[in-house]
């Protein structure tokens, strides 16, 4: 008798000796650490693994503010973020322009540039893909799981040694610096704790720990009391003039990034940058 179980089990194995690049490939998830490169810029992304952490100012730092409490376990879903903030050089391959004020090489961050002009430059860059990749901004939660290396009690992006992995008040010479040339933190990404602030995709309000879902939270509109005409978001991580405090993974800050009745462009300055996650 024909036996369907012993032919489909040769078929496998045939299919692995032919074809075992291919097989391997769609059967494979990422590691931790693993790259992957966007193909039109060539924007390397480091894969964060999922995991769940304690959010917030916790017993492994301090200098802590109250809206970095209270302490609160988080569970994010693996996902795909860029290995440095968005360079110059990328931001002019899809946009064509360079707002940036520290015009010092195509390895520098860009900064300068309005929140929705960099949602232009994400939108732009997945249309390039015709639809195979989507790219926005990280939420609160996904930025600081990956800027403790996967939620890890640290107190800096790398450990608690400021002047090795990042370009802040203390060693910046006033100045952004060329991306990647501090030391990454465990999961292979650069400059999260310095050389300039990245907007997250969250609303901000001095509260919304004690509002937030444990599984991949991102504060928006229908969140509460957001109020009046204005959009605050959150920008993470310490820049070029930022103090020593304010380059802790846990600490926030917020501008306005877009006016809901007068559409202004809002808020640019030449300490802000992005950093992007790739949707799928």
């Amino acid at each position: 008798m024909f036996d369907k179980v012993m032919f489909s089990g040769w078929l496998l194995a045939f299919a692995l000796i032919v074809f075992p690049c291919t097989i391997i490939a769609q059967s494979s998830t990422p590691t931790a650490g693993e790259i992957w490169k966007e193909p039109i810029t060539g924007m390397e992304f480091v894969w964060v693994p999922g995991g769940c952490y304690e959010m917030g100012c916790g017993s492994w730092t301090n200098d802590c503010f109250s809206d970095e409490k209270p302490v609160h376990e988080v569970c994010v879903d693996g996902f795909w973020m860029g290995k440095t903030e968005v360079t110059q050089g990328q931001w002019k391959q899809v946009m064509g322009d360079n707002p940036a004020e520290f015009k010092k090489g195509d390895n520098y961050p860009i900064e300068n540039a309005f929140y929705g002009e960099m949602e232009e430059f994400m939108n732009k860059l997945s249309t390039a893909s015709k639809g195979a990749y989507k790219f926005r901004f990280p939420t609160e939660a996904e930025w600081e799981y990956a800027c403790r290396g996967g939620g890890k009690p640290e107190k800096y992006a790398g450990g608690s040694d400021l002047d090795q992995v990042a370009w802040y008040s203390g060693n910046s010479n006033d100045s952004t610096h060329a991306v990647a040339t501090k030391a990454p933190n465990g999961l292979g990404l650069f400059d999260m704790s310095g050389n300039v602030h990245e907007w997250c995709a969250d609303y901000y309000r001095g509260w919304t720990y004690k509002k937030h879902q444990r599984n991949n939270p991102l504060f928006g509109v229908n969140e509460g009391d957001l109020g009046g005409s204005s959009a605050q978001k959150v920008y993470r991580g310490g820049c070029w003039n930022s103090k020593p405090k304010f380059s802790r993974c846990a600490a926030r800050s917020y501008e306005l990034a877009s006016d809901f009745l007068t559409h202004l462009k809002a808020y640019s300055k030449n300490d802000l940058g992005f950093r992007l996650v790739r949707n799928k």
